[in-house]
């Protein structure tokens, strides 16, 4: 009776057991979206960032309305955004970091548009502005809002790459610094409009360009700094931008290779998960 107790007993458990194994819930996951112009959109090397690639990458394809496996170029060519045109980002590098640290899958949102400015006064020819005067803004909430409802979660904050269009802009006297950092402030607040007003907002401060004088991109570098400063979850999570030009690190006057970019992706996974923490 004993033994038949106990066979009895471990039949049912067994097959319970089974039933879990095949249905066990997928892992616990963390949805961002990367924004900006051509340093977001990532003009790298796409056979350098998938070295970063692991099993907890994804993102959102909007054309297809469906979360895949990331792997560089990121981005689809879809209203107003755009691809990375066959290049790499930050983002294997930026998930690799933040899913091991966190241990939970990471689904990226790229909306990025090469030399879009901030504010419409640094608008150059057919390239966008993420103001209010622009259609950015709204295309990027539009496939952030798609990702939320393919995925069923939450976005867990913005990560922001903009600047250069809006430095030389304000170098050029066709926008001041205040005007600049009013134009950021409403971005920041159009997507918390939609996303919630404690939505963090991760900002990559802008590097320098070759052939230009500094005084722009230090005017936007100092107005990030300040929004920090203003508002509440609004963090730099990079500085070391206007180094690259030392380190070997541009593609071009303007553009970051894959190790900078890399380097940007690892060391901002690894402030944005200690933010998230502390």
């Amino acid at each position: 009776m004993r033994n038949l107790f106990r066979q009895n007993w471990f039949l049912p458990f067994s097959y319970l057991g089974l039933l879990l194994f095949l249905h066990k819930p997928l892992h616990a996951q963390r949805l961002f979206l990367l924004a900006g112009q051509s340093n977001a959109g990532g003009l790298g090397d796409s056979a350098l960032s998938n070295l970063h690639l692991n099993n907890r990458s994804y993102e959102y394809d909007v054309l297809v309305d469906q979360i895949k496996p990331l792997r560089d170029p990121a981005g689809q060519n879809w209203k107003s955004l755009e691809s990375v045109r066959g290049r790499g980002t930050i983002l294997p590098s930026f998930t690799k970091t933040f899913s091991l640290l966190q241990q939970e899958d990471v689904i990226v949102v790229h909306a990025a548009r090469g030399g879009s400015s901030c504010s419409v006064k640094a608008e150059l020819d057919n390239y966008g502005t993420w103001d209010s005067s622009g259609k950015l803004i709204w295309s990027a909430i539009e496939k952030t809002s798609k990702a939320k409802s393919a995925s069923k979660v939450n976005l867990s904050g913005i990560i922001w790459m903009q600047g250069e269009r809006d430095a030389n802009g304000i170098h050029a006297g066709k926008l001041t610094a205040l005007e600049y950092k009013a134009a950021l402030i409403w971005v920041i607040n159009a997507f918390r409009e939609k996303f919630g007003k404690t939505t963090p907002f991760f900002i990559v401060q802008t590097g320098y360009q070759s052939g230009r004088e500094q005084d722009g991109n230090d005017a936007v570098r100092l107005m990030q700094e300040t929004v920090t400063k203003e508002l509440d979850n609004v963090f730099i999570v990079y500085t070391e931008t206007n180094l690259f030009f030392e380190r070997g690190w541009m593609r071009d006057f303007v553009h970051y290779n894959q190790q900078g970019l890399d380097d940007i992706g690892e060391k901002s996974g690894k402030k944005i998960y200690q933010i998230i923490h502390q």
